[in-house]
């Protein structure tokens, strides 16, 4: 990955990089502006697909992520949820919880590059308001969740990639026929499935190697 270091990015790092708050409810959280948040959603069958086809970082599963960002002194999550948006950071963990209570989603941050994952958290602020991809297909004016974090990452990163895409899949491991939700999802999308075709997910994401994994905590 490229490193820049100028006067001003480090001035931002310096006045951002302590735990942002929440403003709503003055909670606190080991979360900072630039960090990727990965989700395990409980939706039902649509993740369950996403998560049948994409692995995790220490076998987890996650079937959406989005961008801490901090907009108008709040800590928020930019995603691509519906449409790109920016929520709360507590609606964002409410969204799936364990057994425990516990928010079902980890912290990805960039290791060594502060600057980059604040650049990239920035740029992130732009997007809101596009549209959805539903048919997960890059190149177009439409986001999904990875797709939005990959891009923001490769624009700050100069326009290079800073996680990989790889051939996406909609068939189970081992299996030759294609999963019978995408089948349908696809019928009622009214194109054809994109098997083969560059993508990404927030598996995979998850399992960058210049990311450092940490469970979400309050302070």
């Amino acid at each position: 990955m490229r490193v820049t270091y100028s006067l001003i990015l480090i001035v931002i790092t310096v006045c951002t990089c302590n735990t942002a708050r929440n403003g709503k409810n003055n909670i606190s959280y080991n979360i900072q502006p630039g960090d990727i948040l990965f989700q395990d959603l409980d939706c039902g069958p649509a993740c369950d697909a996403i998560e049948s086809v994409t692995e995790g970082v220490n076998g987890k599963d996650f079937s959406h992520c989005g961008i801490a960002a901090e907009i108008n002194g709040e800590l928020k999550v930019v995603e691509a949820y519906g449409t790109v948006q920016a929520v709360s950071l507590d609606s964002f963990l409410a969204r799936s919880k364990d057994a425990a209570g516990k928010p079902k989603v980890l912290i990805g941050r960039l290791k060594d590059n502060k600057e980059l994952a604040l650049q990239s958290a920035a740029l992130s602020k732009g997007y809101i308001g596009k549209d959805y991809d539903e048919a997960f297909r890059l190149g177009d004016d439409a986001y999904y969740c990875s797709e939005l974090v990959y891009e923001c990452f490769k624009r700050a990163n100069d326009g290079q990639p800073v996680f990989p895409l790889n051939a996406m899949t909609f068939k189970e491991p081992g299996a030759e026929e294609f999963m019978p939700f995408w089948k349908e999802y696809y019928h009622k999308l009214g194109v054809g499935i994109p098997e083969g075709d560059p993508g990404i997910n927030p598996g995979a994401i998850s399992r960058s190697k210049y990311l450092q994994i940490l469970e979400v905590n309050k302070r």
